[in-house]
């Protein structure tokens, strides 16, 4: 249960409370605190202890040529890439061209790093210097964008007048807009957020009964369309479409009863849930929603403000006395724990940034509320990176029931949705989400004891599967906790796109231990799927290679194929240390892959 807490004095705009703060100009209380009074220097070289700031966002790396970036509509634009900035992704070595005079920084090692770094977050007078009292916050007590600019402009005017009061930074900015600093703190040199448009004819809008769905999600099911079949189709197409029709018939025969079956449910389940069904069936699954239709709408209700009332008492002002910070340093009055705050803020900007949805305001916001409440009602934990990945398959499916066009990674900015729409997707994820990590906390709390121990049962399990590839992998000094750590801590979801993801985590849910123990067989089976490839390979070329598998291509059917294969290791090895030949019997008595 969340802790009590008074609420905020000010209630903002719907359109500010999904409002990102913009960092680029440290108007957060995250970053270090600028020096008062500090003249702009006027030296074009850098002191050699200091570093450059580099840009922790992927978002740079994005190509929106395909985007309309029409004149049409107020939301901020992503410039189209410049070759000034593809000059600075390319090259380390050379100085931007925009400051004459200004070269890189020497290259540190991390340690080094770090020690030049550990003191930003002491920052002395921290309410004097963003002074609070003039934002404009919404209803978390996160500054608006809007504020951020207006203070932004403000303090460029005064600088320009030469009649700054000790809120400039000393700074250097180019032609793009980065700004480089004195402070080592390497977020503040991130450039002003940027967000895409969404093309305005692509037929991506909300289901008219929206509002029966927000209150029992059964009442989707009636508006289900079914495929029809093309013109001059083959038998083998006509035979597919009726096959689809048929399952979903099955699935909404289980779904309307007045109590569902999950034995039925998770049977059906384990070889695809077809789009249109997969929010409510997901919710079943992991327990979120009950099986009797009675409860059902009682309980959504009370879950969903519960999850609000929990997101307001973790961001709101206490009153008109500051609350104490659980973090460190400054910014002790918005009652944030800094430390869990500034890495939720960096992940979730190069959360899945090759698609348009999570580039979005309104959906980065969303996520970086789930994140930090799930961070503070889990201490053991916190937050650990990696989770991020997580969160997006049920904030995308769930988003898509509302929308007329469930594939919504492009197109439609949910921003423009209603707020009740976008505040039940997000009581919705946070639940589901924590019902999935629930079952695998043990992955992130201090030493990562979870992950530790499925990395061994893999190495394990592929000696018993591919004797040749687990002996080529130890000879050229291949340990799997190199390649096989992120498998685990991400669950697969930087090798597999989101939407194969979405497919393979409909049989993780109708296993009753899918993320906790099926996985381990799907990430063996992903290894030895390489196995005539990776025995031709030295060290250096193994490494590669998985870190970069080629899987960009990869359909459900190829998923299909994954889970299939894991199925069948399942079944011959799980709590099967007798097949192990020529181990010693401790050994043999330690690998019953029982997780």
């Amino acid at each position: 249960m969340f802790s009590s807490s008074s609420s905020s004095g000010k209630k903002a705009s719907p359109q500010q409370e999904m409002v990102q703060v913009d960092r680029s100009d440290s108007g957060s209380p995250f970053w270090r605190a600028p020096q008062k009074d500090a003249p702009l220097k006027k030296t074009t070289t850098r002191d050699s202890g200091k570093v450059v700031g580099a840009a922790y966002s992927h978002a740079d790396m994005l190509k929106f040529d395909s985007l309309n970036l029409s004149n049409a509509g107020s939301r901020p634009r992503t410039p189209p890439p410049s070759s000034s900035a593809l000059g600075r992704t390319t090259s380390n070595s050379t100085a931007s061209p925009h400051i004459k005079g200004v070269t890189s920084p020497p290259f540190q090692n991390y340690m080094n790093f770090i020690t030049s770094t550990n003191e930003d977050w002491a920052a002395d007078d921290a309410d004097d210097v963003y002074a609070y009292e003039d934002d404009g916050d919404d209803d978390f007590g996160l500054p608006s964008l809007s504020s951020m600019k207006r203070r932004s402009r403000r303090i460029a005017a005064q600088t320009e007048q030469g009649t700054s009061r000790g809120t400039a930074t000393n700074t250097l900015t180019d032609a793009t807009g980065r700004r480089y600093s004195d402070s080592a703190d390497i977020a503040i040199e991130r450039p002003a957020s940027t967000y895409p448009m969404p093309k305005k004819t692509e037929g991506k809008i909300l289901r008219p009964q929206y509002r029966d769905i927000l209150r029992d999600p059964a009442n989707a099911l009636h508006l289900i369309n079914h495929p029809s079949v093309p013109p001059n189709a083959s038998q083998k197409e006509i035979d597919a479409v009726n096959s689809r029709i048929t399952r979903i018939n099955k699935f909404k025969k289980i779904l309307q009863a007045s109590t569902i079956p999950l034995n039925d449910l998770r049977a059906l389940a384990w070889s695809g849930v077809p789009e249109e069904v997969r929010a409510m069936t997901w919710q079943l699954l992991l327990s979120y929603l009950p099986t009797s239709s009675e409860r059902r709408v009682a309980t959504l209700e009370r879950k969903r403000k519960e999850y609000l009332d929990g997101v307001r008492q973790a961001f709101e002002r206490a009153g008109g006395a500051p609350p104490p910070s659980t973090g460190k340093g400054g910014g002790g009055n918005r009652g944030l724990d800094e430390a869990i705050w500034h890495q939720i803020s960096i992940d979730v900007p190069r959360t899945n940034p090759h698609i348009e949805l999570y580039g979005y305001e309104a959906t980065q916001r969303s996520l970086e509320r789930i994140l930090y409440v799930w961070a503070v009602r889990h201490p053991a934990s916190g937050y650990v990176q990696g989770i991020n990945d997580l969160v997006t398959p049920f904030w995308q499916v769930f988003l898509g029931t509302y929308i007329t066009d469930p594939d919504i990674e492009s197109g439609m900015d949910p921003g423009q949705l209603p707020r009740a729409v976008l505040d039940a997707v997000e009581a919705d994820t946070f639940w589901c989400l924590t019902k999935l990590l629930d079952g695998i906390q043990d992955h992130y709390i201090v030493a990562q004891p979870g992950i530790q121990r499925q990395v061994a049962a893999l190495r394990d399990l592929t000696q018993r599967i591919d004797a040749g590839l687990a002996k080529h992998l130890e000879e050229e000094n291949v340990e799997f906790i190199q390649f096989s750590f992120r498998w685990m801590n991400c669950l697969l979801m930087r090798e597999i796109s989101v939407k194969n993801t979405i497919r393979m985590w409909d049989t993780y849910m109708a296993e009753e231990q899918g993320f906790s123990e099926f996985h381990l067989y799907v990430c063996a089976a992903f290894l030895v799927k390489w196995s005539d490839k990776l025995v031709k390979m030295d060290f250096q070329e193994i490494m590669m290679f998985l870190q970069s598998l080629p899987t960009r291509e990869w359909t459900e059917k190829d998923i299909e194929l994954l889970l299939s294969e894991a199925y069948i290791w399942q079944s011959l090895f799980k709590g099967s240390s007798a097949h192990l030949k020529g181990q010693p019997s401790s050994r043999a008595n330690s690998l019953n892959f029982q997780l």
